[in-house]
């Protein structure tokens, strides 16, 4: 696979109805502020800056569009479960998250980014269960799995597994990854080229 992809950041709005109207298919990257989807989007288009990152949580407030070798759209969801910010503030994330997930036609799969250093997290469950129970295609994407050891990782996603079985007849599909090794990235790609082919 190509080391560099050709991507480019098209645009940056705050309701659904004003995403690009071109059709093409829609990868979503969502999760918990300061999970590294800024991090892992720039690892992917391996193009440093593409989307910014920032040690703020709650940087990315809006939905935007990063358009990947002219065929397909990853698209970056503001965090979730970030808890300085207003219930208006909260509120209207909800209308806009909830109003592309939901009236996106030409959303394919909305990859949830957890962080793998961390114990199961309710409001991560919550939004997996949310997805599901809306039958809305999703996998799980892992962070920042270069800070475990092996034993640590394995420990963390058999913790994980176990939770989502309370809900789920099987997992979703999973993906392990880091923005600094670059582990996952050609397994991601990998399954957008499937599902965008």
């Amino acid at each position: 696979m190509a080391d560099h992809i050709q991507a480019e950041f098209i645009s940056s709005v705050n309701e659904h109805s004003k995403c690009p109207k071109d059709h093409l298919a829609e990868f979503a990257f969502i999760g918990r502020s300061n999970v590294g989807k800024s991090s892992l989007i720039n690892t992917l288009a391996r193009k440093k800056g593409l989307a910014k990152t920032s040690s703020t949580p709650g940087k990315t407030q809006t939905i935007n569009h990063f358009k990947f070798e002219n065929r397909w759209y990853l698209v970056d969801l503001p965090g979730y479960g970030y808890a300085k910010i207003s219930k208006t503030e909260r509120e209207k994330w909800d209308l806009m998250v909830r109003g592309y997930l939901r009236n996106r036609k030409q959303l394919v799969c909305v990859f949830v980014l957890v962080d793998s250093r961390l114990e199961p997290q309710a409001s991560d469950i919550e939004f997996l269960n949310q997805l599901g129970e809306e039958g809305i295609p999703l996998a799980i994407i892992f962070t920042k799995t270069d800070k475990l050891t092996k034993n640590q990782l394995q420990s963390n996603l058999a913790g994980y597994q176990k939770k989502l079985l309370n809900w789920w007849e099987e997992t979703p599909p999973i993906f392990l990854t880091s923005a600094d090794t670059g582990l996952g990235r050609e397994e991601i790609l990998a399954f957008i080229h499937k599902h965008v082919g």
